[in-house]
């Protein structure tokens, strides 16, 4: 019979395994800082380089079609050389194009270092993921998984706070102020740089290294092993479940600061109460897919109910409707996100796991770029801006839930 750990789930966890997974969690979050703090200024970059709503919202739609390249090239290095690597370049490259983007002096020159940006925001979670859940035990990923992915709002919360507390001290300058704005990030990007450097490298990815050579074999490219009959629904499936899920957020969160400013509401209590949701959502539906329902069901929920509070936090006519819809949201449709990371993991291989979870995600996330440029024109035709977002919202969620149920379910299943 096997001994049953009674002690509660975080004390289950090696102090090494706590490190590494609380510094791939802080990158994580840093890397979600540096895109979603641009959402704040967008008012102002449209009066410094005189574009409209479709172009500016372009600005999101270009970095995320630009993950795709990095979560692509990120995770097959990571399949081939190991996680660490991947994950160090992609910190410094998403910090040194946050920092040139505070410099640009045209909107073209913004859109190129936005789009590179992207890059590194791509290969951040490609190969960070991996990492970071490939040092946990099998029994606690789900909960792993959530917390994991509440990292993104974790980032998104951080932005509205840097935003509120610090744009009112520059904005006399409206030209410099969305500048410091994108630049806030540099600092600690260098410091979880040097961090990621003490972490070690993946025990699983060490073992499948050691076992090949003990066969005399040599890691091979993993990419087209993808597109293999046995794998090819796999990555297509996922991919198209990643562009439900992303077009679902982006719908739901990248116009959302200009909504509130729209309707003269101060963004900070709205955005806490979004993102704080989100985080708690994630954790709680992560590990609620451990048990009631497994993965697909954890996230039906979290979407069927998030839909359903779709018009309290688009329409609610007083403050505190909208303060509800903002937590309903987060907690609800953010939250249904907690399985991602554990899901898409369970999907692949050890062999293909980094390039696997990259491309899917990030084809994902490429499918869902449409989502900021398609509200921004839909304004730009005449519609209401809450009305472009629930028509988007709506139409991305039916997508996630028939493609949850069209594949299969993995809780239980072994990275090893």
């Amino acid at each position: 019979m096997h001994d049953i750990d009674s002690r509660p789930w975080y004390r289950q966890i090696s102090p090494q395994q706590w490190k590494t997974f609380l510094t791939t969690f802080t990158a994580w979050t840093l890397d979600s800082f540096d895109f979603t703090i641009l959402t704040f200024v967008l008012l102002d970059i449209q009066q410094s380089f005189s574009v409209n709503r479709a172009l500016a919202g372009l600005l999101g739609t270009v970095t995320l079609l630009f993950r795709v390249v990095g979560g692509i090239g990120a995770g097959t290095l990571a399949d081939r050389f190991g996680r660490k690597g991947p994950i160090l370049f992609s910190i410094a490259w998403y910090t040194v194009f946050a920092l040139l983007s505070g410099l640009s002096t045209t909107y073209v020159m913004l859109f190129a270092f936005r789009g590179l940006f992207g890059i590194g925001m791509g290969g951040m979670w490609a190969a960070g993921m991996p990492l970071a859940l490939e040092h946990w035990p099998d029994k606690l990923r789900g909960i792993a998984s959530g917390i994991l992915q509440g990292g993104y709002s974790a980032g998104f919360l951080l932005s509205s706070l840097v935003y509120q507390l610090g744009y009112p001290l520059i904005s006399n300058r409206p030209e410099w102020a969305w500048r410091l704005m994108l630049w806030a990030g540099v600092i600690p990007g260098t410091i979880i740089f040097f961090l990621m450097r003490r972490i070690p490298e993946s025990p699983v990815w060490l073992a499948r290294k050691a076992a090949l050579e003990a066969r005399g074999e040599t890691m091979g490219v993993s990419l087209t092993r993808l597109f293999r009959r046995d794998l090819l629904w796999v990555t297509v499936h996922t991919s198209l479940l990643m562009g439900g899920f992303v077009s679902m957020y982006q719908s739901t969160t990248f116009w959302y600061p200009t909504l509130l400013t729209q309707l003269q509401q101060k963004p900070l209590a709205f955005l806490l109460l979004l993102n704080a949701g989100g985080l708690v959502g994630s954790a709680a539906l992560g590990a609620l897919s451990e048990h009631w329902g497994g993965r697909r069901g954890a996230a039906t929920l979290g979407v069927v109910l998030g839909l359903a509070a779709c018009p309290v936090y688009l329409f609610a006519s007083t403050t505190w409707g909208m303060l509800l819809g903002a937590w309903l949201i987060g907690f609800l449709a953010s939250g249904a996100w907690g399985i991602v990371p554990g899901y898409l993991s369970e999907r692949f291989p050890t062999e293909v796991r980094g390039v696997g979870t990259g491309l899917a995600y990030h084809v994902g996330v490429g499918i869902g770029s449409y989502a900021p440029y398609l509200i921004g024109a839909l304004q730009d035709g005449g519609t209401d801006l809450r009305t472009a977002m629930l028509l988007c919202i709506l139409s991305a969620g039916t997508a996630v839930l028939v493609l949850l149920w069209v594949g299969p379910e993995t809780r239980g299943r072994s990275l090893e």
